[in-house]
């Protein structure tokens, strides 16, 4: 079975219809990455060349991550901002001209979206907040293809700690960084729910669940 095949088996059933995995094709490619490719269809690209340097459930929990960025619906889309920026700001001064003021309404608004859509885009913070929500469904997701609740976080945070020391770009990996703490926050919320189910912190505190 090729890795992509393999991958593919990942997805879950209701999802493997119209999510697709392929190989990434560009030049100098990231790790794996999202990509509308039609109606209602995603593909998740991988550069293998990369990807085969990465142990087996670090490769599973960063496909996951990806998986969860599609359920979460923060999938990038094509930059219609820009263009709708462009078209709003040259339909106001138009109508600045002409002096149509409903039309120059229209087209203000259509401006302060578009500026809108660009500033959430670009945002740092929220580009982080939907990377840590997608992590916390790779984690649901590795449980629910077998994985125990450590293992999933140990495998998580490993892959991170591997992004982390493999990334050169000093912005990228602080990205990384602030994704790994979360997930030990995360990990430790974790670990004292599963030492209040199971009445004992002793079953659980000798695990280091973030890997």
């Amino acid at each position: 079975m090729s890795e992509l095949q393999r991958l593919k088996g990942l997805l879950p059933p209701e999802m493997q219809n119209w999510v697709f995995v392929e190989s990434a094709a560009s030049v100098d490619p990231p790790l794996i990455t999202l990509e509308e490719i039609g109606r209602d269809e995603v593909e998740i690209q991988v550069d293998l060349d990369q990807w085969d340097g990465l142990a087996l459930d670090h490769r599973n929990l960063l496909f996951w991550h990806e998986v969860g960025r599609i359920q979460n619906d923060t999938i990038p889309r094509d930059g219609w901002e820009m263009a709708a920026l462009a078209i709003g700001l040259g339909g106001a001064i138009g109508e600045l001209w002409v002096q149509d003021g409903l039309l120059l309404m229209m087209a203000l608004g259509l401006s302060g979206f578009a500026g809108y859509r660009l500033y959430l885009k670009n945002n740092s913070e929220k580009r982080l907040q939907d990377a840590i929500t997608a992590d916390e469904r790779a984690i649901d997701l590795a449980c629910r293809f077998g994985y125990s609740v450590p293992n999933a976080y140990r495998s998580l945070g490993g892959a991170l700690k591997d992004l982390v020391d493999k990334t050169r770009k000093k912005r990228r990996r602080s990205f990384y960084e602030d994704r790994l703490e979360a997930l030990r926050k995360s990990a430790s919320k974790a670990r004292a729910e599963m030492a209040q189910q199971e009445g004992s912190r002793t079953s659980v505190t000798s695990e280091n669940v973030y890997g």
